[in-house]
């Protein structure tokens, strides 16, 4: 692919009629301050911050909600959302050179896999829609909750409320901020995705405004089995040709899964991918 290529998926970035699907790997540069170390983004790397650095067994190391299960099971649910909040909320990152070109962009829909919160930081000046992730929870048919930002504060907004004008923010396994809610466990993806596959996941108004899109998915690989299923789910209704995935040294599952599924890959890494973006900014 070449940068003309680059500019006419950024210009439809900018547009809105492609989405920045945003996995692990885009928080491949973040460094911790003052230790320098990198952010735990990744299945593996989460396992073994959680676990204070120690490997767990081959059969939980296979994937996060797995080993965190494991974990919830002896120390309850309230310990992974104290580690998760206290990592992403807590802890002093740098940013991200993506979220940096991102916030220049500042798209009108943006979907972010991850748990931290520089996407959410990219526009705490910027009024927008905060839609996260909720599971195993009583007294609502949903599985997401929403929080309008006035460009200084969130609220808590009902889908009545909400104004679908602003961009929005989609978190589907949560984040610290303005409280802390993920979908981290075995059993937290089972509600959730279960809920998602019937049509509770996403807002109605979600549904309505992603038919057609068109996603370009950075830093995403879909080797995991949990990460492609909410990945399906959340696409639904996109066009038929999806869009397109930055993959270096892609695996054959991985070009099969994308073939099925309508994306282009794109065998380029991050680094790469925001020289040239860069480069046709300044065109």
């Amino acid at each position: 692919m070449n940068r003309s290529d680059i500019e006419t998926i950024i210009e439809k970035i900018a547009s809105g009629s492609v989405v920045p699907y945003l996995g692990p790997g885009v928080l491949y540069d973040v460094r911790h301050d003052p230790s320098g170390e990198s952010m735990p983004a990744d299945s593996d790397s989460l396992i073994l911050a959680m676990n204070r650095g120690r490997p767990m067994a081959p059969k939980l190391m296979y994937e996060f909600p797995r080993a965190a299960m494991n974990i919830e099971l002896k120390r309850g649910r309230r310990f992974i959302e104290q580690f998760l909040t206290k990592l992403y909320g807590a802890e002093k990152w740098s940013r991200a050179a993506l979220h940096d070109w991102l916030a220049s962009l500042k798209p009108a829909y943006v979907i972010d896999i991850n748990r931290d919160l520089q996407l959410q930081q990219s526009y705490q000046q910027v009024p927008h829609l905060l839609v996260r992730g909720i599971a195993r929870i009583g007294g609502t048919d949903y599985r997401f909750m929403l929080h309008q930002h006035d460009g200084e504060t969130y609220r808590g907004v009902t889908i009545e409320e909400a104004d679908t004008s602003l961009p929005i923010l989609f978190k589907p396994l949560g984040s610290p901020l303005p409280h802390s809610t993920y979908i981290a466990s075995d059993a937290d993806f089972v509600d959730y995705l279960t809920e998602l596959m019937g049509g509770f996941g996403v807002p109605a108004f979600l549904k309505s405004q992603r038919k057609g899109k068109q996603y370009l998915f950075l830093g995403m690989r879909f080797t995991r089995d949990t990460e492609r299923m909410v990945m399906s789910d959340i696409i639904h209704d996109a066009a038929e040709e999806a869009g397109w995935a930055l993959i270096p040294n892609p695996t054959d599952k991985e070009r099969r899964y994308c073939a099925k599924k309508g994306i282009t890959i794109i065998e380029m890494d991050l680094p790469r991918f925001l020289d040239l973006a860069q480069t046709a900014a300044f065109a």
